[in-house]
């Protein structure tokens, strides 16, 4: 089934076609143009959610969940791929492709099974600044929370200075993660062997349910639904022809863009198991399994002051990161479904309160336990709403009608549906195991 398009509306139309692309350009000047939306993307597999999973993880099995973290990125790879060829193929982001594709009550459906995994990721996102903010300066949750509202002004501010801007500083940001976490690897002296080792996958992660519980919900927190919506809007932000070679062109540098990024999240999540690895596991400290006690530990077993503060540091980058990246998912999500547009402030604001009203109820109520066991909650419905974006992804790309010469080819159609498959099983069985305990 073809397109359905009653009225032909851009994605982000503020920022629509608004990189310049050079033509005629050598390899390296026209990947610098294609740079951005894919770092942007990456944040996704970084944030204050995943922080929880990988930390458990590394104390309580050492480096022998390495292997979950690599496949799970090698997953995020390709589904972010089949996202942006979406994106430049067909011209429509996956919220428009989904109004496109279905009927007005299923669109409605899938538009407010969306929006709660939004108001899931901001969740985090307020979550772990305000531990951030904890750590480094002691100030309380709940303040700390109600301080997270103040990020709708600065991104107003950002989305006037034109979206170069904001893939830079998102990009700034990510570097100062992974410089934080190069240095706490390089004090922690973890043993290189045995996380080589780590990387080869082993039958033991699914024959130890407790090592499977953790392992499936680091494939439930790497793979983020609202990225795929992300993704297959902002690589419309470059000026690249509408045309068939042009879209190729694109669909070429921006894989590569996406990628790369993507690998460096990769090292970013695999330096936080291996950090609460070398740290914890290691030294008999097998129980930690929140951001709080390992702030609290990595001075006194590392033997470094600076370790607990940078550990702290990155937190907070990545929870600001997750901000900018989550708001602009919230806009293309509300804008594809609906065709509704509301001014930036409103649209920010909304998804805002939603997250801080329950976070800020659970902080003053049962304090700093209560709100690690929210940031976890607020995975489990990420992954309860990660099927409903990955199976239209799969189904439009996967379509001739849709795609024209851009289809999917048949290995990569049967690659994405039996990823797919695994992906709902997985996070299916997370979801229940999580209920019923």
């Amino acid at each position: 089934m073809a397109w359905r398009q009653e009225i032909f509306t851009q994605s982000l139309p503020e920022v629509h076609s608004s990189v310049h692309v050079p033509t005629s350009a050598g390899f390296f000047r026209t990947l610098k143009a294609y740079l951005g939306p894919g770092l942007m993307v990456a944040v996704g597999y970084m944030d204050p959610g995943n922080w929880a999973t990988d930390i458990a993880g590394g104390a309580q099995f050492g480096y022998k969940l390495l292997s979950v973290v690599m496949i799970s990125n090698l997953f995020a790879i390709l589904l972010q791929h089949l996202s942006l060829k979406l994106g430049i193929a067909t011209e429509r982001d996956l919220a428009q492709a989904c109004r496109d594709h279905y009927s007005r009550p299923v669109g409605l459906g899938l538009w407010v099974l969306a929006e709660i995994a939004i108001a899931a990721t901001d969740l985090a996102e307020v979550i772990g600044s305000a531990i951030a903010l904890n750590l480094l300066f002691g100030m309380p949750l709940a303040v700390g929370i109600s301080v997270t509202a103040v990020d709708v002004l600065l991104l107003l501010w950002l989305q006037n200075k034109g979206f170069r801007v904001i893939e830079l500083i998102v990009a700034g940001l990510i570097f100062m993660i992974l410089a934080c976490f190069a240095y706490e690897l390089i004090v922690s002296r973890p043993e290189v062997s045995a996380i080589l080792g780590g990387l080869v996958p082993r039958a033991e992660v699914v024959t130890n349910p407790k090592m499977l519980y953790i392992a499936i919900g680091i494939l439930g927190a790497t793979v983020m639904p609202h990225n795929l919506y992300l993704h297959s809007s902002i690589v419309q932000t470059r000026d690249y022809p509408r045309t068939d070679t042009g879209k190729k062109q694109a669909i070429k540098f921006a894989t590569i863009d996406s990628s790369v990024s993507l690998l460096l999240a990769f090292f970013i999540n695999a330096a936080i198991l291996i950090l609460a690895a070398a740290a914890f596991h290691f030294s008999g400290n097998q129980q930690v399994a929140d951001i709080t006690d390992a702030h609290r530990l990595l001075d006194p077993l590392l033997g470094v002051q600076l370790a607990s503060t940078i550990f702290a540091v990155a937190l907070l980058a990545s929870g600001q990161n997750s901000t900018l990246t989550g708001t602009l998912a919230g806009q293309i999500v509300m804008e594809g479904f609906l065709n509704l547009r509301l001014k930036p402030w409103v649209r920010r604001l909304i998804t805002r309160l939603i997250a801080i009203v329950p976070a800020l109820i659970v902080a003053i109520i049962y304090g700093e336990k209560g709100t690690t066991e929210l940031l976890v909650f607020s995975q489990v419905i990420l992954s309860l709403q990660l099927s409903f974006a990955v199976v239209p992804l799969v189904q439009f790309t996967g379509d001739r009608l849709k795609m024209g010469r851009f289809v999917n080819p048949g290995w990569v159609r049967y690659l994405s549906w039996a990823v797919a498959g695994l992906i709902i099983a997985l996070n299916v069985y997370l979801l229940v195991e999580t209920v019923l305990g």
